[in-house]
């Protein structure tokens, strides 16, 4: 057996797999089946030990671009599967050479799209997809990639408190550049809208989507947030020399959708001496500015999403304890106190079976919101570990698993989704089909102080 691996450490070496053989021909005990997106390509998962891996047969040229382009935007901050290695030069028995294999870890608690269609989660899943898509997008291009192949199906999607993150899987079609043109963002986004509108055309012969819905429509709603996403972000503004608090608010806009401005360059704008202007340039953005907060204040690494709500829970809980203890104190302390007293305890109230359910920062942003849910309902505020105990109790014992989507779940999604299984917290317990043109439900806010 002759093969070259290429791979990052930290990872099994795999050089107990059968790479003489072709990757639909594999019969091994590492296999598992575990529910996908369509590929192109033959797909398969092996498990070593509690960490899997997913293995992705195409022609070499294509294994090596993917390697390069996932690396890259990878350390450029954006939400990609990590990838782990390539395997070349692969020759069968009889000495023919095999395609290559890309190695990537599965993303833990990421659900493909058909998944949580199925899971009948219509009143609040429009939205946060569409939001989703355009963050991922806009922030591919930022870093001047031209994906190519942007759709539902080489996208997974993790719970993102409350809201949904898209993590890019596919990027073989891709190109990098120094800075996109218009012209090559305008088609990608229509490359996008039109191939996510196949795939929910695709959901709509299945019975899964309602007939109701227009998917166009949807697809032309994602290229109406993409524009404004990326006006607010890049586009140049002028200023008199008396409204530099315009300056500041757009800068605070910017942050709060979780992007600090790494260049601001002010300039006199000469074309009209008779007043003083200044052009305001944000010419690098840089995304995950909560995300950098939270990890410098309690060493936690979540989500965007996940980790503005957790930094507004750590402000809540320092006005208490600053009230509470009757003094001023530092926001490490405060940051390190609500670790050990809030986060954690409230983490470890779920037992070790149900783990699996929801990610940490998941888990405590759901206690939160079912927290100010009940005390509402009580008119007193009640304790956050006995919240955490009836979160458990009557939440997540019915949630099904997402650290690993069980493959009885996922089924094999060439035979017209047959094989999945509805949401436990479903309404009714027959599949109905899922209406996403509709908005979504008005959530109660768990933005309160903690107490």
């Amino acid at each position: 057996m002759r093969f070259q691996l290429t791979a990052r450490t930290g990872h099994p070496d795999f050089l107990d797999l059968p790479w003489d053989e072709p990757l639909a021909e594999w019969e091994h005990e590492r296999l598992m089946e575990m529910p996908m997106g369509i590929h192109r390509h033959v797909v398969r998962t092996v498990a070593y030990g509690d960490r899997f891996y997913h293995l992705k047969e195409l022609p070499r040229r294509y294994a090596d671009r993917e390697w390069t382009f996932l690396r890259h935007l990878k350390s450029e901050g954006v939400p990609t599967v990590d990838v782990v290695g390539v395997v070349s030069r692969r020759n069968n028995a009889a000495g023919e050479r095999l395609d290559a294999a890309l190695i990537t870890e599965h993303l833990e608690y990421s659900v493909p799209y058909r998944l949580l269609f199925l899971r009948q989660e219509h009143r609040t899943l429009r939205d946060p997809m569409l939001d989703a898509l355009v963050h991922l997008l806009v922030r591919i291009h930022l870093n001047g990639f031209y994906w190519g192949d942007c759709s539902l199906s080489n996208t997974l999607f993790r719970r993102d408190a409350g809201r949904l993150s898209a993590y890019l899987v596919d990027t073989e079609t891709g190109e990098l550049h120094d800075e996109l043109s218009r012209g090559q963002r305008e088609m990608d986004v229509d490359l996008a809208i039109e191939k996510c509108a196949g795939e929910l055309l695709d959901l709509q012969a299945a019975g899964v989507l309602s007939p109701n819905v227009d998917a166009l429509d949807l697809g032309e709603e994602l290229r109406d947030r993409y524009e404004a996403l990326w006006a607010e972000l890049t586009t140049e503004e002028v200023f008199a020399a008396d409204e530099r608090y315009k300056i500041h608010a757009r800068l605070r806009r910017i942050n709060e959708i979780g992007y600090d401005i790494d260049e601001l360059e002010l300039i006199r704008d000469e074309d009209d001496p008779g007043t003083t202007r200044m052009l305001l340039k944000t010419s690098v953005v840089e995304p995950g500015r909560y995300r950098r907060i939270l990890r410098s204040l309690v060493g936690l690494d979540v989500q965007d999403n996940q980790a503005r709500r957790l930094l507004n829970d750590i402000h809540n809980f320092g006005a208490w304890l600053q009230q509470a203890e009757g003094r001023s104190l530092p926001e490490s302390v405060i940051a390190h106190r609500w670790l050990e007293r809030s986060f954690e305890p409230t983490v470890a109230a779920v037992p070790a079976e149900l783990r699996s359910r929801r990610d940490d920062a998941e888990i405590f942003h759901e206690v939160l919101e079912h927290w100010h849910r009940w005390s509402a309902e009580e008119g007193t505020d009640i304790e956050l570990r006995d919240a955490a105990d009836r979160y458990v109790r009557e939440v997540l014992t019915v949630l099904p698993e997402e650290r690993l989507v069980p493959p009885a779940e996922g089924a094999d999604e060439d035979e017209d989704l047959e094989g999945y299984l509805p949401d436990p917290l479903a309404t009714t317990g027959e599949m109905e089909p899922i209406d996403v043109s509709a908005p979504p439900a008005t959530s109660t806010s768990g933005d309160e102080p903690q107490g």
